[in-house]
């Protein structure tokens, strides 16, 4: 119960970070949009024996979370939360390609390996990024941006009630478990029994919630668009930042700035 209370107050700690007054949060929302889906595009793009390519987008994560003031600790936490997807996805991956494609200290690696690492690494770039998107970005400028870059009304309306409507259910689970908690002294277990009949009343508790919401917001005029208070427009800053991004992305794709570090700080050790 405390576990879950303490997970429905940190629901709201994403908006706050989404309000700061920093140089991310200040940036247009389409901008936003466009680069992270550009970086995520371009991390998968890249093969999966591959390795060093990768290492150089690890800029855009550190970067964008300092101008954001996105937390580390934070990210580092949802990563871990969930680092067990990439690692379900590739588990197999070292039994299905036993070949040798690299070798460390004389110890022959295969490339299952290989691929299971490199689909680690991008899983941890891509999602870090989309965190501080997230973090960064207040839902109601993304479905803002997304509206502005031609995606239809239903679908930024439905993800913007999909997100409200998460608050909604996790207050009415909040006051049952409470209730609930009250009523059996603070047991914590719950048989199959007990949780089917609370997850059906729960059911019944969160659409009335939310048949009551509508009506409401119908009496106040609502007609399938959600209306943005704050007027998104490019300034200068968002120019910059998309150049200066894409060209970096753009060069880190193009070529291998690992290799050519290594190269050149070799002819320097010579």
């Amino acid at each position: 119960m405390i576990s879950f209370e303490k997970e429905y107050f940190n629901l709201g700690f994403i908006d706050k970070l989404a309000y700061k007054d920093s140089f991310m949060q200040s940036l247009d929302p389409r901008v936003k949009i466009i680069t992270t889906a550009a970086f995520t595009v371009l991390v998968v793009s890249y093969s999966k024996y591959e390795l060093t390519g990768l290492m150089p987008f690890f800029l855009f994560p550190m970067v964008c979370s300092s101008l954001g003031e996105v937390p580390l600790k934070y990210i580092l936490k949802k990563l871990l939360y969930f680092s067990i997807f990439p690692l379900l996805i590739g588990i197999f991956n070292p039994l299905i390609d036993t070949k040798p494609v690299a070798s460390f200290m004389n110890i022959s690696i295969s490339g299952g390996w290989i691929s299971l690492l490199s689909i680690y690494i991008k899983f941890e770039l891509t999602f870090s990024f989309a965190v501080i998107f997230i973090a960064t970005t207040p839902l109601s400028q993304v479905c803002a941006g997304l509206k502005r870059l031609g995606v239809p009304d239903i679908f930024t309306a439905q993800l913007m009630f999909l997100y409200r409507y998460i608050f909604v259910l996790a207050e009415e689970t909040m006051k049952m478990l409470r209730a609930r908690g009250l009523r059996a002294f603070g047991e914590v277990n719950m048989s199959v029994k007990d949780f089917i009949g609370f997850a059906g009343l729960l059911f019944i508790k969160t659409c009335e919630r939310a048949e009551r919401i509508y009506r409401a917001m119908l009496s106040r005029g609502f007609a399938g668009t959600v209306h943005s208070i704050k007027d998104i427009s490019l300034k200068r800053t968002d120019l910059l930042y998309i150049a200066i991004t894409t060209v970096l992305l753009v060069f880190f794709r193009v070529y291998d700035v690992t290799e050519l570090s290594g190269r050149a700080l070799m002819r320097g050790l010579k």
